[in-house]
């Protein structure tokens, strides 16, 4: 078939009655009468040469050349509709997707999002946070953000901030640590990074206890549960700048290590777009700043 010459609205009323199994709401829906709709089907089944409805008594049922044609257009109608709504103020937005670990996701990249928003309207950001596993390639990623050395196989890594640990834990809790060997009797939350607290006592010249505390995927769970009293967590204090001003959070000691830092990577088979650009330059500013 010619597709110049496709029949775009009897392939819309085929679609809509089929969704409905219904001429009439169809109709409504498309804002013509039942006649229209009728008539833009049966023109599609004399252009096919197929059945695609079975008319019943009450209503409508697919035959399996009409289910077969179903899905195939409510995909297209899906994406021709997804990429119109993209055009804003006669510009094209330009789809960017951003994985985020998800303390930088909270902790440093929410409260800028309405600046990154007003300088740049024609970008659709799109967030998807996670635990610092990433597959940049099977998560259809411009970007990821993650932390750690920079080293990932296959990723261009730029740094972005340094990210030191530090104990963070509940007001209660902070009160009665009168230095790190006080840790020794409190309950340590760990990541999954298992020498972190070691190393903190290295850094803090004081011996590391046996470490037996719950083990958290992320810091932002695990900062919760030491702002309920449940333990210290080693976390990057830059992170948790609102609960440590609200109080929810409290450093009892000025002593930090830094083991990792947090980084934008990016495949390296994948070229920059003018979105990528944008963001990237926006991010070296603010963290800049």
């Amino acid at each position: 078939m010619d597709r110049a010459q496709l029949p775009l609205n009897a392939l819309r009323a085929f679609e809509a009655a089929a969704r409905h199994l219904n001429f009439t709401r169809a109709a409504i829906e498309l804002c013509v009468s039942q006649g229209a709709v009728s008539h833009q089907v049966a023109q599609l089944e004399r252009r096919l040469g197929v059945t695609l409805f079975r008319r019943l008594p009450r209503g409508l049922a697919l035959t399996d050349e009409g289910q077969a044609l179903v899905p195939v257009l409510a995909d297209a109608f899906d994406r021709v509709g997804a990429t119109l709504d993209r055009y804003a103020g006669g510009r094209l937005q330009e789809v960017l997707t951003v994985g985020v670990v998800g303390a930088f996701a909270g902790g440093w990249l929410l409260p800028r999002l309405e600046a990154f928003n007003r300088e740049h309207p024609h970008i659709d950001l799109r967030l998807m946070t996670n635990n610092n596993r990433v597959d940049l390639a099977g998560e259809g990623l411009d970007f990821a953000i993650r932390y750690g050395d920079g080293a990932w196989h296959g990723a261009h890594a730029e740094p972005i901030l340094e990210a030191p640990l530090t104990p963070l834990c509940a007001p209660a809790m902070a009160a009665r640590l009168g230095g790190p060997a006080a840790l020794t009797g409190e309950m340590l939350l760990r990541s999954y990074r298992a020498d972190e607290w070691t190393r903190w006592f290295e850094a803090a010249g004081a011996p590391c206890p046996a470490l037996r505390g719950p083990v958290f995927d992320s810091s932002v769970l695990m900062t919760a549960a030491a702002a309920q009293g449940l333990g210290v967590a080693l976390a990057p204090a830059a992170m948790f700048t609102r609960d440590l001003a609200a109080e929810r959070l409290m450093r009892p000691f000025d002593i930090e290590v830094t083991l990792g830092g947090y980084w934008l990577t990016r495949l390296n088979s994948r070229p920059d777009n003018a979105a990528m650009t944008a963001f990237r330059d926006w991010l070296r500013r603010e963290a800049a700043d």
